[in-house]
């Protein structure tokens, strides 16, 4: 990872961003916030990723039952939101858990788009995304990875060109239900789905100073809704993605 030196202006490494795809691991995501004790609202987290970036698209990827009536409307709700969403039907396995495997769907969408977006912000921890973080930065994109420091893996931290801790900046990202309804429905997206692995123990954080924050957002700043700041280019394109209203489904089949 690129370690900036404190010379560096935030704001020109800012700039650089230009069109930004972002690829949420739900379940990963989930379970780490959890760990945290943290209830992310996912539009916060849209906007303090995207900063003042062009949108390019928001993939949130995560696993379904498919007879779950209030999980389907927490994927409606995150997909009027902004969201392109990725789902696939949770299998069960023989010790009885029930899991739904996206990491190859994340890779491939990181790696066929690069080229279209600029910047790529991964949020997740776990490290079978090195590889993939590594091709698509040789494709000549700049990789963010965003995640909880304890429970992102050090070797994702490594490869990614800029790491964004979202525990020091859970005050942005966190819900506020003194001012917003409680989508407690929202959490059942991934709630039957265990945790990865690294979340059983937490990776130990090496006694180092960190580099400088990949964000900066001014609070008193006026952020459109999402649909409006999303790229030109991204409607022009948008045959070859499918149709924005549409949920993207994924089976083993495919």
């Amino acid at each position: 990872m690129n370690h900036f030196d404190s010379t560096n202006n935030i704001s020109l490494q800012f700039g650089h961003r230009g069109k930004v795809a972002i690829f949420i691991d739900g379940n990963n995501l989930f379970h780490a916030a959890r760990f945290h004790n943290i209830d992310i609202d996912y539009n916060k987290l849209l906007r303090v990723l995207l900063g003042d970036g062009r949108l390019f698209r928001a993939f949130f990827y995560t696993g379904v039952d498919a007879g779950a009536e209030r999980q389907q409307g927490f994927l409606l709700w995150m997909r009027r939101n902004g969201f392109r969403v990725v789902q696939k039907e949770l299998k069960t396995f023989y010790d009885g858990t029930r899991k739904a495997n996206l990491d190859v769907e994340i890779a491939v969408d990181m790696l066929s788009l690069a080229g279209r977006y600029d910047t790529a912000v991964l949020v997740s921890g776990d490290e079978d995304f090195v590889y993939a973080v590594n091709s698509v930065a040789y494709k000549g994109c700049r990789v963010e990875v965003a995640g909880f420091r304890s429970n992102t893996a050090p070797k994702l931290i490594d490869v990614a060109d800029c790491f964004i801790d979202l525990s020091e900046i859970a005050e942005k990202v966190r819900k506020d239900f003194s001012h917003s309804p409680r989508y407690e429905d929202r959490d059942i997206h991934v709630s039957q789905q265990p945790p990865p692995s690294q979340f059983i123990e937490p990776v130990p954080v090496p006694d180092v100073p960190p580099p400088p924050p990949c964000l900066v957002e001014d609070d008193d700043a006026f952020h459109p809704a999402i649909g409006s700041i999303m790229d030109a280019s991204v409607t022009e394109g948008a045959d070859q993605l499918g149709p924005g209203g549409d949920f993207i489904r994924v089976t083993d089949d495919q």
